[in-house]
C-alpha cells in the first residue's frame, strides 16, 4: 500500500461552503479598501497636517492587513484579529482623534467612523448571536457618542448609524444565503460522488462479467457442443486454467467481503477513494491481526474520512498512516489533509462524520478524533481499541 497513485484532479476547487467563505471575505475585504481609501484622501485634502490623523490611517491599515492577510492565508477569519479591528479600528480610533487629533467637526471625523462600518460587516459573518449583537452595539455607541462629541447634526448621526446596521444586517444575510446554497451544492456533489461510485462498481462488475463470458463460459460452451474431446490433455489444462482463474475470482469478491486482514481492508479503502481521484499517500507499519469487523469499521472510517476530504477540503491529495502495536493488539490509523481547515466550534458534524466514523468505531470498541483549526487542516484519528 503505497502512494500517491493517481495524478491530482485538476477540478479540485474546493466545496461550496469554502466557495461560501472565500467571496465573504473578499467581499468584505474590497468593502474595507474602499474606506482606507476614503480616510487616505480626506486626511490628504483636509488633515494634511495633522499628524495624528497619519498615524491613525497607519494604523487603521496595519489591522486590516493582519485581519485580511491572515483571513486570506489561512481560508477564514481569525476572531482575535476581529476583535483587535472592532475594539480599535471601529471603538477607540475615533474617540482618540476627537481627544488628540483635533477632530472636532463631523467631516474631519467621518473617515474613521466608515472603518465601524466595515468592521460590523466582518463581524456579521465571523460572530454568532449575542456575541455579534455585542458588537455591533458597541460599534453603534460609538457612532453616537462620537457625532455627539462634534455636535453632528441629526440626519448625519441617524445616516451614518444606518449605515452601520445595516451593512451588518446585509453581511449577515449575505451569509447566511451563501452557506445555505453551499451546502445545497455539497450535498448535490455527495449525491454526485456516490453515483460516480455506484458506477465505477458498475463497471467493475462488468468487466468481470466480460471476462467469464470470454474464458470460462466459453470453455463451458465449447465443451457442451461436443465438438472437442473433454479428456484431452490441452482441454483439461484449459479447464484447470480457467478455474483457477473463476477461484481468484470468487476469492477476491470473499475477501472483500470479509475483510480478511486489515492491509486488505483499508487497501479496498484507499482504492475506492483513488477511483474517484484522490491522490492517497498510504503508509502501514506492523499492522496486527484484528477480528473481521475491526477492519470492516476501520476501513469504512477510513473510507468516510477520504470522501471528506474529497468533497469539502479544497485539495486532491490525502494522507493515510496505520501504524499498530502486535503485542497489544491495537491500531491507530490517521487521515490527514492539507486544506484549509475550519473552527469545530462553528461545525456540526454531518452524517458522515458522525455515523460513518464516530458511531463506526464506538460499536466495535474503538473511537475517533477529530483535530482541525482555521488554516490547519484536518486529521482524522482512528484508535482501536479505544
Amino acid at each position: 500500500m503505497t502512494g500517491p497513485r493517481t495524478p491530482p484532479d485538476s477540478t479540485a476547487i474546493g466545496s461550496g461552503l469554502q466557495r461560501a467563505q472565500s467571496f465573504m471575505l473578499l467581499a468584505t475585504m474590497l468593502y474595507r479598501v474602499s474606506h482606507l481609501t476614503v480616510g487616505l484622501l480626506a486626511v490628504l485634502q483636509h488633515q494634511r497636517d495633522q499628524p495624528a490623523h497619519y498615524a491613525a490611517l497607519l494604523i487603521a491599515l496595519a489591522l486590516s492587513v493582519l485581519l485580511f492577510g491572515t483571513a486570506l492565508r489561512r481560508g477564514w477569519f481569525d476572531r482575535r484579529f476581529l476583535w483587535a479591528d472592532i475594539l480599535v479600528n471601529g471603538a477607540a480610533l475615533p474617540l482618540v482623534l476627537y481627544a488628540w487629533g483635533g477632530a472636532d467637526q463631523s467631516a474631519e471625523l467621518g473617515w474613521v467612523m466608515l472603518l465601524g462600518t466595515s468592521s460590523s460587516a466582518a463581524a456579521a459573518v465571523v460572530l454568532r448571536r449575542w456575541t455579534l449583537l455585542g458588537a455591533v452595539a458597541l460599534l453603534a455607541l460609538t457612532h453616537l457618542l462620537g457625532y455627539r462629541l462634534v455636535s453632528a447634526g441629526t440626519a448625519v448621526i441617524l445616516g451614518h448609524t444606518n449605515s452601520l446596521l445595516f451593512s451588518a444586517a446585509m453581511a449577515w444575510t449575505f451569509w447566511w444565503y451563501l452557506r445555505r446554497q453551499g451546502r445545497m451544492l455539497d450535498d448535490a456533489n455527495a449525491r454526485a460522488l456516490a453515483a460516480e461510485a455506484r458506477k465505477a462498481r458498475y463497471a467493475e462488475r462488468l468487466e468481470h462479467h466480460l471476462m467469464l463470458h470470454d474464458t470460462v463460459l466459453a470453455t463451458l460452451t465449447t465443451l457442451a457442443s461436443g465438438s472437442v474431446d473433454a479428456n484431452s490433455a490441452h482441454v483439461r489444462e484449459r479447464c484447470a486454467r480457467e478455474a483457477a482463474r473463476l477461484r481468484r475470482l470468487v476469492q477476491q469478491t470473499a475477501d472483500e467481503e470479509a475483510h480478511r486482514s486489515l492491509a486488505e481492508a483499508l487497501e479496498g479503502a484507499v482504492a475506492d477513494a483513488e477511483r474517484l481521484r484522490l491522490r492517497v499517500t498510504v503508509q502501514c507499519h506492523t499492522l496486527p491481526e484484528v477480528p473481521s469487523e475491526v477492519a470492516t469499521a476501520l476501513a469504512d472510517a477510513v473510507r468516510e474520512a477520504l470522501n471528506n476530504v474529497r468533497r469539502h477540503a479544497g485539495t486532491d491529495h490525502a494522507y493515510v498512516t496505520a501504524t499498530g502495536d502486535t503485542s497489544r493488539r491495537s491500531v491507530q490509523v490517521t487521515v490527514v489533509d492539507r486544506g484549509p481547515g475550519f473552527d469545530p466550534s462553528d461545525y456540526e458534524p454531518g452524517l458522515g462524520l458522525r455515523r460513518s466514523v464516530h458511531d463506526r468505531m464506538a460499536q466495535v470498541g474503538g473511537r475517533a478524533v477529530l483535530d482541525t483549526a482555521p488554516g490547519e487542516g484536518v486529521r482524522v484519528e482512528l484508535r482501536w481499541p479505544g
